[in-house]
């Protein structure tokens, strides 16, 4: 499926932590789809939505290489990147989460990131995880899945 239609409708797209990472990091594979989409939001449409689970699993790998720069930029982006709004995890976030984990089986972190999706009212759901795609609550757009 094209970006184009897959973002058509979608005035708030959560952003799952592979999508932040690969653009971010310039990840080669993923890097023009990822410019795409973020394009599109800093122009504004979509508006991103992202969680502290969003930040806590990009920040792993630049805190385990010591890379502060590439720590600040994930945190720019995810905590007040411009057109992003990152979404604190509440109890009723919490108690959803523990629901998808039993009727999904999903593991806490995309529970966790799914419900805070639910809450925020995001249109859909951005990953690379197809996995995901068995949650049927909000549309899960797989990035490997899309195309320019």
């Amino acid at each position: 499926m094209k970006v184009a239609d897959a973002l058509r409708a979608v005035t708030r797209l959560f952003l799952d932590t592979a999508p932040v990472v690969y653009y971010v990091e310039r990840n080669p594979a993923h890097q023009p789809l990822a410019d795409e989409i973020f394009d599109r939001i800093d122009k504004g449409s979509p508006l991103a939505v992202t969680s502290p689970v969003t930040l806590a699993e990009s920040l792993v790998m630049p805190i385990r290489l010591g890379h502060a720069k590439v720590q600040q930029d994930f945190t720019d982006l995810i905590v007040r990147g411009q057109n992003v709004l990152f979404v604190p995890i509440n109890e009723s976030a919490v108690r959803q989460a523990a629901d998808l984990r039993a009727r999904y089986n999903l593991g806490l972190a995309d529970a966790l990131q799914v419900a805070v999706a639910l809450s925020a009212a995001c249109d859909a759901f951005l990953t690379n995880d197809v996995a995901l795609k068995r949650v049927v609550e909000l549309p899960i757009l797989v990035l490997d899945e899309l195309e320019l």
